[in-house]
């Protein structure tokens, strides 16, 4: 995961200064700890904190590109599945590119469809492109907001990052609760309507809609939306096409520059991801696929059976690492550390969430991240 922030007023010009864009920037080191970078100009500034998973050379953000209609700057956090075929599509048209990463494709995808590009895009995105020529700025998210994107407004001047505390540090912005947030969060957290936070006057960019900023304000708009279809397959298509949509979502995944490995509970997704990805390496000669897994300290001592689980999870993940070609470690957490690192989870996700079960995953990705870069696992990370 990468991580972005900006601030943008195109009524007046902004503070040159970095001080303000690197503070704010400062609060995604965890997202991005291998590169920082930043752009600014008269009216707009951007930083990036940059995760190298692709093209370590070419991938460097905030990415510029100047044509003789304009200058594109681009922050972005996430992964197009379908970069390859967008690239082969801008190279018929005319587009040459310095490297391979996802975020030169996608910015070159930009100036090539504009505001339709998201209607182009396969993959978990947020991004904002800056359009120098409109004098305007572009953000967009996912289908289904898997990656975060959070704003404001001040003053005419529009404040954005990839996490809510990273607005907190552009001056003069206020940490006032939400009464209808802090209702959802009691009531149905981790759910939420779609758009607000417990913050007032923070919000987010929708799943699913992309937004512009201009001289006449901001405009949001939905560019996508779930619809449900009668299923007429009959049983042997339905596997048949069950079986593509997995081994093309899985797979597409699958590509890095830096070590990859899947998440193992032993649960029905867990166990699906690490079948078709350790298919996937097989088939390349690949060296085995490293899974990961987390128990707790006297779990089996204390495993209760029931009938909504008659065996601890270990008996299942036994099962797949026999039946598959993996390296499989197993992470042992003690409650004492689930306990201490509450605190540590709720700030990461900057609000409440699922107690324990967040401060286990933080704890988990802690220890894989000593070893791994990307995870693949049912539990999207944001």
């Amino acid at each position: 995961m990468c991580g972005f922030v900006g601030y943008i007023n195109l009524n007046e010009k902004i503070n040159q200064d970095k001080t303000v864009i690197k503070k704010m920037n400062s609060t995604l080191s965890k997202r991005g700890p291998d590169e920082e970078d930043y752009y600014i100009n008269n009216n707009i500034a951007l930083g990036h904190k940059r995760l190298i998973v692709i093209d370590p050379k070419n991938g460097k953000q905030p990415m510029i590109e100047t044509f003789s209609y304009g200058e594109y700057v681009i922050c972005h956090n996430g992964q197009i599945y379908n970069s390859k075929e967008l690239k082969d599509t801008l190279e018929k048209n005319g587009f040459t590119f310095k490297g391979y990463s996802d975020t030169e494709i996608l910015l070159k995808s930009y100036i090539f469809y504009g505001n339709d590009v998201v209607n182009h895009l396969n993959g978990i995105f947020a991004f904002a492109i800056w359009n120098s020529n409109k004098q305007e700025i572009f953000l967009a998210r996912d289908h289904f907001g898997i990656k975060p994107l959070f704003y404001t407004l001040k003053n005419n001047t529009l404040i954005f990052g990839s996490e809510i505390k990273a607005i907190f540090e552009y001056p003069d912005i206020e940490k006032e609760l939400d009464s209808q947030g802090i209702s959802e969060l009691f009531g149905i957290g981790p759910a939420h309507t779609p758009g607000l936070t417990v913050f007032k006057n923070i919000f987010e960019i929708k799943p699913a809609h992309f937004a512009v900023f201009n001289n006449s304000g901001l405009h949001l708009t939905r560019y996508w939306k779930l619809e449900s279809k009668q299923h007429t397959d009959n049983l042997n298509k339905t596997c048949d096409k069950l079986n593509f949509l997995l081994k093309d979502s899985i797979t597409s995944q699958l590509v890095s520059d830096v070590p990859l490995c899947t998440f193992l509970s032993g649960g029905l997704d867990s166990s699906i991801i690490t079948k078709y990805a350790s298919d996937y390496y097989m088939d390349r000669n690949f060296p085995a696929l490293d899974t990961y897994s987390v128990d707790y300290v006297d779990n089996d001592k204390n495993f209760v059976k029931s009938d909504f689980q008659p065996n601890s999870d270990n008996y299942y993940i036994n099962l797949i690492t026999k039946k598959f070609r993996v390296n499989h470690h197993k992470i042992i957490i003690d409650t004492p550390e689930l306990a201490e690192s509450l605190a540590d989870a709720m700030i990461a996700r900057d609000m409440p969430g699922m107690a324990d079960i967040d401060s286990s995953l933080l704890l988990f990705c802690k220890h894989v991240k000593k070893e791994k870069t990307v995870a693949l696992t049912r539990r999207m990370c944001r």
